[in-house]
């Protein structure tokens, strides 16, 4: 295994040397330009400047009774805030966990959250017959959490559990599950049913719940800051168990609290979000190429990264094919693909 945290930088994908703050505030820019474009397309066009005025006043404590006004506060406002917070948190979970378990490839659905909650989703929707958006993303949660808890338990006590048996319990747990879910869609006579639970196994923002977009804000912006404060310790757990014992810490204790947290975090995105996939794993690498491997500086741009990067595939998913709208982990897999691949084989060639 590689640890994520080997110095890599803007050189690796053939950019001049940065200075770190220009980069995270270019990124936090192009963050927000692409939030205000997201809130101007649709169906209903509304040029930029009105989009801001529109924010602008609600912010301010008015409002208006104009259809421009309902079609950005009231429809698009409340997808594109779940995309930023949840592209956000996912980001910096996949970064997170790279450092944790000392693998590239992991990402925040190596624990199996996403097989727990596809199969609690399923179960509610298919043999419970509940298909509110409370009940996926309650149901969501707890098979998230539940799954998480199962992969540490199967992983072992502390004292013998290290990265490559959580990786092996992950695993395990996750292709159980997967099967569990196939057999669920298999075995029900409801296909509109089946089609729902599908859809939001491909992750969507299509119907976005308050409870759970105040969720996802919470739980981001409390990851965002844990996992900055929180750097120093990641670099130690990246740079492998010695140097987290000569830093006075407790490797194993330190890594289950840390899979811990940002299981819980993302049971609560995917909650929101559905089965998207793709971000916890290349934004990572995109961020360690663009401002190098030290935790103080990588979570902030995977959060930045990630926020663009599901901003853009939800106006993707929406847009291309309107009116009809197509799961959003599609477009993560179709566009996060070929960037992964542009980027190690960039990388490849640094020396």
């Amino acid at each position: 295994m590689t640890s994520p945290s080997a110095p890599k930088s803007a050189r690796a994908l053939g950019l001049p040397a940065t200075p770190t703050a220009v980069v995270l505030g270019g990124l936090g820019a192009l963050v927000l330009f692409a939030a205000v474009i997201a809130l101007a397309v649709g169906p209903v066009w509304i040029p930029p400047a009105q989009v801001l005025e529109v924010l602008g006043r609600h912010l301010a404590g008015g409002g208006d009774d104009d259809i421009a006004d309902r079609i950005v506060w009231m429809t698009r406002t409340p997808r594109i805030a779940l995309a930023l917070v949840a592209g956000a948190g996912l980001g910096i979970a996949g970064a997170a966990l790279q450092s944790v378990v000392r693998n590239d490839l992991a990402d925040p659905y190596l624990l199996g959250v996403n097989a727990g909650a596809s199969t609690a989703v399923a179960l509610v929707v298919l043999v419970a017959g509940g298909a509110t958006g409370l009940a996926l993303s309650g149901s969501a949660l707890l098979g998230g959490l539940a799954s998480t808890m199962l992969v540490l338990f199967l992983a072992g006590p502390a004292r013998t559990r290290g990265p490559l048996r959580v990786i092996l319990a992950g695993l395990a747990v996750g292709y159980a599950l997967n099967a569990a879910t196939s057999f669920l869609l298999f075995w029900s006579d409801s296909p509109e049913a089946s089609r729902s639970v599908l859809f939001w196994l491909l992750g969507s923002l299509a119907s976005v719940q308050l409870p759970a977009l105040v969720a996802s804000i919470g739980v981001s912006a409390i990851g965002i800051v844990a996992l900055t404060w929180a750097g120093p310790y990641l670099d130690a757990l990246a740079s492998g168990d010695d140097s987290t014992l000569s830093a006075g810490l407790d490797p194993e204790r330190l890594r289950f609290v840390v899979i811990g947290a940002v299981s819980a975090m993302v049971g609560v995105l995917v909650a929101g979000v559905g089965g998207v996939g793709f971000i916890g794993l290349a934004v990572p690498h995109l961020a360690r190429a663009l401002v190098g491997g030290r935790h103080r500086v990588l979570i902030p741009a995977s959060a930045a990264l990630g926020a663009l990067f599901l901003v853009i595939a939800d106006t993707v998913a929406r847009t291309a094919f309107a009116p009809q709208e197509i799961p959003v982990g599609v477009v993560t897999g179709v566009i996060g693909a070929p960037a992964l691949l542009l980027l190690l084989r960039r990388t490849t060639r640094t020396p």
